[in-house]
């Protein structure tokens, strides 16, 4: 089953509070997203460990409710 951009969103801000978050639906389908995700929590940490604190907020949906995320991550200006 495709999971809504919201939801998405509520789970990334439910663990990273101060997440900006910009979703796009790839295929038109809920089931292929891409995220920009900006939160002060990423600071000092490594690209593949922001990677984590994403997917980790979305409780392990990758690959079940959630099919593909392309993933950018990055701190506030």
């Amino acid at each position: 089953m495709p999971m809504a951009g919201s939801d998405i969103e509520a789970m990334i801000k439910a663990a990273l509070p101060d997440a900006e978050v910009r979703l796009t639906d790839l295929a038109g389908d809920d089931d292929h997203w891409a995220a920009h995700v900006i939160s002060a929590a990423f600071a000092g940490q490594s690209r593949v460990k922001q990677h984590q604190m994403v997917y980790a907020a979305l409780g392990g949906r990758m690959g079940g409710a959630l099919h593909a995320l392309q993933l950018t991550t990055a701190t506030p200006a």
